[in-house]
């Protein structure tokens, strides 16, 4: 099944170049049909390769209703931005970073999502012998 990947550029409006854009990745793994996953690039240097990504794995629940009102209580909340835009907060250890992502980016995102795995179905898409057998590997 082939993996959902939405490439799109993502400001930062609570910092000191609100209006610098950075490439950003909004992914779904069918196998994981709960969670959407909000990947950054790493600079590439000498330790990590050039593929290398920060990955945020939240509830695609998550996003999609905060296209519409604000929510989430944990380390990532999301809500409606100004005109066209979805605020992603992704709160860390060192302190909390607010994200101003399209609302037709994530839109579409979620459109390929749900086309791929149903809203109600994602119980369906687990595997959960395949997830006990890694969980108890010795691997």
């Amino acid at each position: 099944m082939p993996m959902p990947v939405h490439s799109m550029p993502v400001t930062f409006p609570d910092s000191p170049l609100p209006d610098v854009p950075v490439v950003a990745e909004l992914r779904f793994d069918p196998d994981l049909p709960y969670a959407a996953c909000l990947a950054f690039p790493i600079a590439p240097c000498e330790c990590v390769t050039a593929d290398a990504r920060v990955c945020w794995y939240f509830s695609r629940e998550l996003l999609n209703e905060g296209r519409h009102a604000p929510t989430g209580s944990g380390d990532v909340r999301v809500g409606p931005g100004p005109a066209g835009e979805v605020l992603i907060t992704l709160c860390g250890p060192a302190g909390n970073a607010v994200l101003s992502a399209p609302e037709e980016d994530v839109t579409a995102f979620l459109s390929d999502c749900f086309s791929l795995v149903p809203e109600g179905s994602e119980s369906e898409h687990l595997d959960v012998d395949a997830a006990l057998a890694r969980l108890l590997s010795d691997d």
